[in-house]
């Protein structure tokens, strides 16, 4: 059966039931704004950004799914959800020590975690829990993308600080691990109809709106903050690995928009291939942190 362990919705597909697994990475804070040696401190920012917003997102995603547990009627489904919350839970403890590095050499860093927090508290006030499932479910495929990019393409942290290359590497494959479990979970409590699939279209254009008009502003900031904004150099190969050769938003671009599609589901994009080439890595970080 190799890494998967499957549970079968409907008779279209087979997915993989999503493993928790509790692995600590002990990152070399004095290293935080440059371990991407090879990408540069630039791609190291915006690395470090999306950082910041990761252990708020990875909460609200819990209580969005958590919120619709009550409905969901597939045993199967209940076990994914259990062990996306474990996931989701190990993503946001490690990224909080990733982060505190990170507070304590730039200034705008906290604040921006503090108004990441605002907003998701706002949402969880002032709507229904539904559009906080259709939020999760938009980053989460937003997320989903960024960890293919990562799965695919070993040369996008070739070269780092091997900690920080192996959490983003760890976070990958289990993004895509359960990358379609608060899908599954949306399809289960609002159907397939012509309101849901409004919904979630939306959350996604709103979400792909917040996200972005928060994340870039930030980003520049530290780039700003660490002296960096004129490294011509640095901001080419910062272009190379997200939009040039290396790509990593570029060409999850169609993928994004494949979304849209009425009949949209995570597992078209079927990459559990990669995943496979990546088994012996996870199961070594595991079994080492078993084992100290």
């Amino acid at each position: 059966m190799g890494i998967f362990k499957f549970f079968t919705k409907g008779s279209d597909y087979k997915e993989p039931l999503p493993i928790r697994r509790d692995i600590r990475f002990d990152l070399p804070e004095d290293q935080i704004q440059k371990w991407h040696y090879t990408a540069g401190p630039i791609f190291t920012a915006l690395l470090n950004t999306f950082s910041i917003v990761l252990p708020v997102g990875e909460r609200f995603f819990i209580d969005s799914v958590r919120a619709q547990r009550h409905l969901i009627q597939d045993p199967e489904l209940l076990k994914a959800v259990t062990a996306f919350i474990g996931q989701e839970a190990m993503h946001g403890r490690e990224h909080e020590a990733y982060n505190n590095a990170l507070f304590a050499r730039s200034p705008i860093a906290p604040k921006f975690e503090q108004l990441v927090l605002d907003i998701f508290g706002q949402i969880q006030k002032y709507l229904p829990s539904y559009m906080w499932l259709s939020g999760t479910i938009a980053l989460e495929h937003f997320t989903a993308l960024l960890a293919d990019g990562v799965l695919k393409d070993p040369r996008l942290f070739e070269g780092a600080e091997p900690h920080y290359a192996n959490i983003w590497r760890w976070h990958a494959f289990e993004e895509t691990e359960h990358k379609a479990v608060a899908f599954d979970v949306w399809n289960s409590v609002k159907g397939h109809g012509p309101r849901a699939y409004i919904e979630r279209s939306a959350g996604l254009i709103i979400a792909t709106i917040i996200f972005w008009s928060l994340v870039i502003p930030v980003f520049l900031v530290i780039v700003k903050d660490e002296k960096k904004l004129t490294d011509l150099p640095s901001w080419k190969k910062m272009f190379r690995y997200t939009f040039g050769e290396i790509g990593v938003l570029r060409k999850q671009l169609r993928n994004y928009a494949d979304y849209f599609r009425p009949n949209f589901h995570p597992w078209d994009h079927d990459n559990r291939q990669y995943m496979e080439q990546m088994r012996q890595f996870i199961y070594a970080l595991d079994s080492t942190n078993k084992v100290s």
